[in-house]
């Protein structure tokens, strides 16, 4: 169960301000409790805060920055439980994605502690020529200023964890607008965030509605802008945003090539692309969609990757034998059978699933996919994925870059040349060998290039983006 209300929280503050955003149980459509809501007065303020919070935070040394995320890490433990189950109640996330949820916020936070004394800078040696002989260079990071960020719904833990973390490890104020349909997770991170001796106005978390809460994008006393969401929101607010630094984490239309050479491997690439594809009700920006599948073992794969997602259960994501629970609403829901209709009519077959009931949408596997449909194209984001078959490696890997997202892909392959070759060509922000491209761990550099976004994320990358480098020269002798 939830707490009956939470407020939001404004310069470290809890404040109460009203109850007027309900957030459901995505499984049963019931109010499971009520948040208070930031309206444009209250967001104003905290960006004012985090503005005068800046000396502070700048003064606030590395180990107290560390300190700050170790009790989170310590609290994120002793809490496990009640953030697994608010993910649960809020996203409609299977329990057990839940749990695992929660060990990646935990890890985050963990690696964001590590970092925080590790801000390093460089010296150069600056006496390239004559002229410049007795000069010597010196470069720290310094904060960049007061920071906005903007997380969505499907992972409401890890995500914004990947924005926090790293701005406590970097010393940056920030105000936080969660996802209005999920805003419990960042709200208990608050509610921890506010037992440490973080300086006034370091952290203000702010649930908003979109249309009242342009501050965020367009209030240039930020100076960054992290937002996680829909590629067509994401870069609309690329526009307003003015001269801040914008770092966007969007969409995607994953795709994943099994080589011919798995024939030998079907058992373990088959669990990894029904995990990849269908994991969380395939709400995943790096969800399997397109599975690339050489035709000398297509018709293996295609019979094994049916019986596999037939099997995967359906339903309550309290239970711990679920696998797909609800997606995120029946809106979203009925959008996505849309594609799938529109598909089917232009000459798709439904292999695995298919059933729709409301916010409930079965596991489901099609071929014979035209590229040019709506579920080919742009980011499903719901439990479907698409096979087809392939002859040539090189013509697999054009086709993955036919797509106008590049985040992640995934190969399976036991070819060296062809691991280094999709490397090489693979026009995405990561290539994950011999697993889906649904793999992530928390300190790598992750982000996508063409319409998934800008930037990198991962702790130790953030940290660079929320920081400047600050070039000191000194001259030996004068």
């Amino acid at each position: 169960m939830l707490n009956k209300t939470y407020p939001y929280y404004l310069a470290n503050v809890a404040v109460a301000a009203n109850t007027d955003l309900e957030v459901t149980d995505k499984f049963s459509g019931e109010v499971a409790t009520r948040v208070a809501m930031a309206d444009a007065a209250a967001i104003d303020k905290a960006i004012g805060y985090a503005v005068d919070a800046m000396p502070a935070m700048r003064a606030f040394p590395p180990f107290k920055r560390q300190a700050v995320l170790e009790h989170c890490v310590k609290r994120f433990r002793e809490r496990y439980d009640e953030l697994a189950l608010a993910l649960c109640i809020e996203a409609g996330k299977p329990i057990n994605d839940s749990k695992g949820e929660v060990t990646r916020l935990i890890d985050t936070f963990k690696v964001a502690a590590e970092e925080s004394v590790r801000i390093d800078g460089e010296i150069i040696n600056l006496e390239i020529s004559p002229r410049a002989k007795g000069y010597h260079g010196y470069v720290k990071r310094v904060p960049i200023g007061p920071c906005s960020f903007i997380s969505p719904f499907n992972f409401p833990l890890n995500l914004t964890a990947h924005k926090v973390a790293p701005a406590i490890a970097a010393g940056v104020p920030f105000v936080l607008k969660p996802a209005s349909r999920t805003p419990v997770g960042a709200l208990i991170m608050g509610e921890i965030l506010a037992e440490t001796d973080l300086p006034k106005g370091a952290f203000s978390i702010l649930p908003a509605h979109r249309d009242g809460a342009d501050l965020f994008t367009t209030d240039e006393r930020f100076k960054l802008l992290s937002f996680t969401g829909s590629p067509a929101v994401g870069w609309e607010l690329k526009k307003k945003a003015g001269k801040k630094k914008v770092i966007l984490e969007l969409g995607g239309n994953a795709a994943a090539i099994v080589d011919g050479d798995q024939g030998g491997k079907l058992d373990y690439v088959v669990d990894r692309l029904a995990f990849g594809a269908f994991y969380q009700s395939g709400q995943s920006c790096i969800g399997v969609q397109r599975i690339l599948v050489h035709a000398k073992i297509y018709d293996a794969l295609r019979e094994k990757l049916i019986a596999k997602t037939k099997s995967l259960i359906m339903g309550d994501p309290k239970d711990e034998k679920t696998f797909v629970g609800p997606m995120i609403s029946e809106s979203e829901s009925n959008r996505l059978a849309g594609w799938m209709e529109s598909a089917v009519q232009a000459g798709a077959k439904i292999v695995a699933g298919g059933k729709v009931d409301g916010a409930m949408f079965e596991a489901t596997l099609l071929e014979g996919v035209k590229r040019d449909t709506d579920l080919y194209r742009k980011e499903a984001f719901g439990p479907v994925a698409i096979l087809e078959r392939f002859d040539d490696f090189d013509a697999a890997l054009a086709t993955v870059n036919d797509s106008d997202f590049g985040l992640q892909a995934g190969v399976f392959t036991d070819s060296l040349a062809h691991a280094h070759r999709a490397w090489d060509l693979l026009d995405v922000g990561g290539v994950v060998i011999n697993d889906v491209p649904s793999f992530r761990v928390d300190n790598m550099p992750y982000g996508g290039v063409k319409d998934s976004g800008l930037g990198r994320e991962g702790v130790r990358y953030a940290i660079e983006d929320m920081t400047e480098m600050r070039l000191m020269v000194m001259r030996e002798t004068w």
